[in-house]
């Protein structure tokens, strides 16, 4: 049984026995072991489970890679792993984590997918949203220290305000929703939660110059301390427009605070390399979003 606790708001003690009793209506959530909330979706054979399934290892070698995901989808809400990223030589790879709603031709998706390096470069972490079936909107930000030596945690925010990306405690991106001024923005499809650990050396490390050394192989990553915090569907049909009751809805969310401003500064002056904003061999006239002051 996966173990509940409240929101951030007043009354805590009273919802968290108000959860431990009728658990199966409680919207909030941190599962004990990987197999409460999650699944694997492909080469069952590639995840292991460690700690008493606490933390898993997802394994890729020449025969497959593999993947999980949460047993329901979510709708708004704050989600985050604990990652152990692959160390030494991994171009080639990627390890990705992301919310996606599963359909195929209006698809809404938020990523994290994580791209190997050679040994000694910087690991790069390639964001991507999509809302309403439309994509190519990504970021790349190089990470200032080494993700394959320790965890650290990466965290999606998704609520009717905006999504933020964050490494540990750094946004390292945020994407508002400007839906007043024509912008798609995801908010009418509930979002399962994916990762996989994949071949993608034709693109990956370097617009794929880098392949993979299969004499390294295999490669390995690690998860732990899965954290999913939202309206689960199906659930309570209000859940998601009740933002008196959802934290993440609260005022402290709907904006950085100062000193997440000043970490996202820091990060887009000196850590962004590539923002598709500043493409203009794929986009000559600006996409709307990336105008000053939205």
């Amino acid at each position: 049984m996966a173990i509940f606790y409240p929101s951030k708001n007043a009354g805590a003690f009273f919802l968290l026995s108000l959860c431990v009793l009728v658990s199966s209506v409680c919207v909030w959530g941190r599962p004990a072991t990987f197999l409460q909330d999650f699944h694997v979706t492909w080469s069952e054979s590639h995840i292991k489970q460690i700690d008493q399934g606490r933390a898993i290892q997802l394994t890729l070698d020449p025969n497959s890679g593999c993947g999980f995901a949460s047993k329901v989808k979510y709708m708004f809400g704050r989600v985050s792993m604990k990652i152990k990223l692959v160390p030494g030589d991994s171009a080639g790879t990627v390890t990705a984590f992301y919310m996606n709603s599963d359909t195929d031709s209006v698809r809404d998706e938020l990523d994290f997918e994580f791209l190997g390096n050679r040994t000694g470069q910087p690991y790069t972490v390639q964001t991507n949203i999509y809302a309403h079936g439309k994509g190519d909107r990504e970021q790349r930000v190089n990470l200032w220290f080494d993700p394959s030596a320790d965890f650290h945690t990466y965290t999606i925010m998704w609520n009717h305000h905006h999504i933020v990306f964050y490494v540990d405690d750094f946004p390292i991106r945020v994407y508002k929703n400007n839906e007043a001024r024509g912008i798609p923005y995801p908010k009418m499809q509930a979002m399962g939660v994916y990762s996989t650990l994949w071949e993608a050396d034709n693109w990956a490390t370097r617009g794929g110059l880098e392949k993979i050394d299969w004499s390294k192989a295999p490669f390995y990553a690690y998860y732990k301390d899965f954290d999913i915090e939202g309206c689960a569907v199906p659930g309570p049909a209000n859940c998601a427009s009740n933002v008196q009751r959802n934290w993440w809805e609260g005022a402290e969310y709907q904006a950085l605070s100062a000193i997440e401003a000043r970490r996202y500064r820091w990060v887009r002056m000196n850590h962004v390399i590539y923002d598709y904003c500043q493409d203009r061999s794929r986009f000559p006239v600006t996409p709307l979003e990336c105008h000053a002051g939205i």
